[in-house]
């Protein structure tokens, strides 16, 4: 299947008082047209790093090498106007937490409206039709009304599904979602993976998936790689990582997951308890599909 999206040795690092710092090494994997990875890890790891690099939105302390194509274009080498005809129409993303990345004092209606006329050579007008239509599709009730609140008057999922219909609305090809249930209760928090999951499939969309969840990502992804201290350790189908982890931090990821068979007498398990195994070896092949960081 080709690949929309290809990341090919991807280096951050950020210059300190004492030195550069590494927050992603030697990164690499690839998003299929309409495939979803899930890149899971804990907070820390290099996820969000590795997420605003392909945005070419880190700060200008980060310096990035390697390779990010995106439809065959290298994003590294694009001009900075370049890359903004492509953030938000090619590439789209949802952040963790909709009330730091809205704008308090506009409405919700008019944010989407601007991303709409970022991107297309139309009037207000039509702006605020497609983003009242948006606020529709990710099944905010009366659009029309709810279009001129503001984030405050707001629910934290109504929030969230106002960031995803700004980050669709221009029908970009790439969606990067950064932890996007993490603020929201579990009863809202399926609420919002059903939704990612039908607009996925109605708009032929790849999905970058990130999250420190495991049992999330198992929900919305196809495939799942696995950061730690800024390296992929594992990677492979999800249903092959789950059944067969290779890595002992994959594994120890696993054991966290809380499930109904969970003794509850007992304290849940946690990475911090597991060894933690310094990343020594090269990324190698297991089985067909399946690559992870073990000793020979």
């Amino acid at each position: 299947m080709t690949s929309l999206l290809q990341v090919d040795r991807l280096f951050v690092k950020f210059a300190t008082q004492t030195g550069a710092v590494a927050a992603v090494r030697d990164v690499s994997f690839s998003i299929a047209k309409s495939g979803t990875l899930g890149l899971v890890g804990e907070s820390g790891s290099g996820k969000s790093a590795t997420s605003l690099a392909i945005m070419r939105l880190l700060p200008p302390q980060a310096s990035v090498t390697g390779r990010i194509s995106f439809g065959g274009q290298d994003l590294l080498a694009l001009s900075d106007d370049s890359m903004r005809q492509i953030r938000g129409a090619g590439i789209s993303m949802i952040f963790q937490e909709p009330m730091t990345a809205l704008n308090p004092v506009m409405r919700v209606g008019d944010q989407v409206a601007e991303a709409v006329m970022a991107h297309q050579r139309i009037s207000r007008r039509e702006a605020w039709n497609h983003a009242v239509d948006a606020l529709h599709e990710v099944a905010i009730p009366d659009p029309e009304r709810r279009s001129r609140d503001y984030p405050h008057q707001l629910s934290g999922g109504q929030r969230q599904r106002v960031m995803i219909a700004m980050a669709l609305v221009n029908h970009p090809r790439l969606l990067i979602a950064d932890e996007p249930t993490t603020a929201l209760d579990v009863t809202i928090q399926a609420q919002i993976l059903n939704l990612l999951r039908e607009l996925r499939e109605r708009h032929n969309l790849a999905v970058l998936f990130i999250s420190h969840d495991l049992g999330v990502i198992s929900q919305v992804a196809d495939q799942v790689a696995v950061m730690y201290k800024g390296e992929i350790v594992e990677m492979g189908a999800v249903a092959q990582i789950f059944s067969d982890a290779s890595h002992p931090y994959t594994r120890g990821l696993i054991s966290a997951i809380p499930t109904l068979r969970t003794d509850r007498s007992r304290p849940l398990e946690t990475v911090e308890s597991r060894a933690r195994p310094e990343m020594t070896v090269p990324l190698r092949q297991i089985s067909p599909g399946h690559w992870a960081r073990v000793a020979p």
